[in-house]
């Protein structure tokens, strides 16, 4: 019989360790403040949608509801991880763009009906189901790499938009724009010059922060009213409505295949710090967990999330692995989905301070992507997959308006998303040049490199 050890070289408290209450509750501070999509994406997607403080209220505290439950089974005996999940720009961007063509209930629900498809095409068993085909071809650098800087590119035109508030407000322009770029010079610093400690690993959080006391102080922003809101109150449920389209369907369908993609790699990155193998079967179950979590967080508004980066490097860095101190986390987060007062008072933060700081965030997640494509070898094959598909992408929100007003609400959901015009170039070429032409051109090499037989003589 092998145990595993319960201290690794990668971590000096092991998965399944528990700490004292205070450092418990310390470090689980640490992986809420990492969770940048809940501070800053209910807010920009209020902006672009010409929500009410109310709605993006709602959508906050059901970002929270779905985070801590999500977090919280998979630190539970479901995957048995320190994982974190949270609120992923893939769905961010999905939701903007479904919601401005066929309102947010038709967006969430449409969420709801593609987590459950990616739900049974995950059931836990012994092998890997449709999901983990598909998204070993997704998770590929060159598709993975490509998606992410498409992905940076579309949403650069949410980011710096907003730095200068909204016409017609008090400090419309140039008083905005300077503080928004005091912002983003505050979230470079704490990450610069945090070194290992709360300031750079909640860097977007303090950058947050610091620029909103920085407004407040110009005379540009007042703490909104909170009074007349009640202290407890559950998620609203189905605070939108419901609907479903198929072309929002499909846009979220390759939304959770980006973001179960790359928590599966997060899964297996993180328990090899604790020199574990995580069983295909524990997989299937994260991965279960994640998107029925989903489906019943959308109901309450929330995002769809995947497993963040910032949180696994927080494991990395700190060397405190165990899944008590991500439950706790999540548990926090549950409890603040049931208090409406944070979400309203984070919905009445100033836009241009969260502008700001998402674009710090936005230009590292296309940055992430450039770093991804220097795995990928760049012979002409590879070039052909990757060129039509970031052009024609980014491309496509430029199309002339009587072209797209001629399409229907339908199809002009689908091509004038760079996401999803991108993901679906990307798969359709890699398959077809890497899965199709290119063993064909191998073979047919080979064939004319192999020496002939020699004659007898």
């Amino acid at each position: 019989m092998t145990t595993t050890p319960s201290r690794t070289p990668l971590l000096s408290i092991g998965f399944d360790e528990k700490l004292s209450p205070a450092k418990t509750g310390l470090f689980g501070f640490q992986h809420l403040l990492a969770l940048t999509g809940i501070w800053l994406f209910p807010g920009i997607i209020g902006v672009s949608l010409d929500l009410s403080a109310q709605e993006v209220g709602w959508i906050t505290q059901g970002c929270f509801f779905m985070t801590g439950l999500i977090t919280i089974l998979q630190s539970s005996r479901i995957l048995q991880l320190p994982i974190v999940q949270g609120p992923t720009a893939a769905f961010m961007v999905a939701i903007i763009a479904s919601g401005a063509t066929f309102g947010l209930g038709t967006a969430f629900g449409s969420m709801m009906v593609a987590g459950a498809i990616f739900a049974l095409l995950s059931l836990p068993s012994r092998r890997f189901g449709l999901f983990g085909q598909v998204s070993r071809i997704a998770s590929d650098p060159l598709v993975f790499g490509t998606l992410f800087v498409i992905i940076g590119g579309q949403l650069a035109a949410i980011g710096l938009s907003g730095w200068f508030g909204a016409e017609g407000a008090t400090g419309y322009g140039w008083p905005f724009f300077l503080l928004s770029l005091a912002t983003v010079v505050f979230v470079m610093a704490f990450t610069i010059f945090g070194g290992n400690t709360l300031l750079r690993r909640g860097a977007i959080f303090w950058g947050i922060v610091a620029g909103t006391a920085l407004t407040a102080v110009c005379g540009l922003w007042a703490l909104p009213d909170l009074s007349e809101v009640a202290v407890i109150g559950t998620p609203q449920f189905l605070p939108f409505g419901f609907g479903v389209e198929w072309s929002v369907v499909i846009l979220m369908l390759l939304a959770f295949l980006q973001g179960g993609t790359e928590s599966m790699g997060m899964f297996r990155l993180v328990s090899s710090w604790g020199n574990r193998t995580v069983p295909i079967e524990r997989v299937n179950r994260g991965l279960f967990a994640e998107f029925t979590g989903s489906v019943a967080g959308a109901a309450f508004g929330g995002i769809g999330t995947t497993s963040y980066p910032e949180n696994a490097g927080i494991v990395r860095m700190s060397g405190v692995g165990s899944r008590y101190v991500t439950a706790t986390a999540g548990a926090v987060a549950l409890v603040l989905a049931f208090i409406p007062k944070v979400g309203l008072f984070i919905a009445g933060l100033p836009m241009p301070v969260l502008a700001a700081a998402s674009t710090v965030l936005f230009g590292v997640i296309a940055i992430s992507g450039i770093q991804m494509l220097a795995e990928v070898e760049w012979d002409d094959l590879n070039l052909m997959v990757a060129a039509p598909a970031f052009i024609i992408s980014l491309g496509s929100q430029f199309l002339p308006e009587s072209i797209v007003a001629a399409m229907g609400p339908s199809v002009e959901s689908i091509v004038t998303n760079p996401m999803m015009v991108g993901v679906i170039l990307l798969l359709a070429l890699h398959l077809l040049i890497n899965y199709g032409i290119r063993p064909l051109i191998t073979a047919r090499k080979s064939r004319v490199a192999r020496p002939l037989p020699a004659e007898d003589e």
